[in-house]
């Protein structure tokens, strides 16, 4: 069975699917990212589909699967490198990638998880400036 490779870049996982995607080697990329998360500490996950002439439903579905995982783990997922026909099929086929946010490449896409954790640090520090706020007379 073949593994798809996950590199660690800074706070980033990138996977790179260059194979095809059978049910076995799905499964075996979820539970690897799943451990990779938790042994890293990572907070943004990079899928690079640039490879793949094809995303059926269930590539479609394992893509939604590893998404939701990953938030569960506290890491964002961005999918990168669709290709127009992949994107048109995904559109036809009735596949929404609930989860999942979408860049052109791999620069755009951590840019994306970069902003994301931002976003998520400025909305936690305002929260607890307007407890400290409120809970002081």
């Amino acid at each position: 069975m073949e593994r798809v490779p996950i590199l660690k870049i800074g706070d980033i996982l990138l996977v790179s699917i260059q194979v095809d995607m059978s049910d076995q080697t799905a499964i075996q990329l979820q539970e690897d990212l799943a451990e990779r998360i938790v042994a890293t500490g990572c907070h943004g996950v990079i899928i690079d589909i640039t490879a793949l002439d094809i995303v059926d439903s269930f590539v479609g579905r394992m893509l939604s699967t590893i998404a939701s995982i990953s938030k569960v783990l506290d890491a964002e997922t961005v999918v990168v490198g669709m290709r127009p026909a992949v994107a048109i099929t995904l559109v036809e086929l009735g596949l929404s990638l609930n989860g999942i946010r979408t860049a052109l490449n791999v620069e755009r896409g951590m840019e994306l998880v970069a902003a994301t954790r931002a976003d998520d640090w400025d909305a936690l520090d305002g929260d607890d400036e307007d407890a400290e706020t409120t809970a002081t007379p």
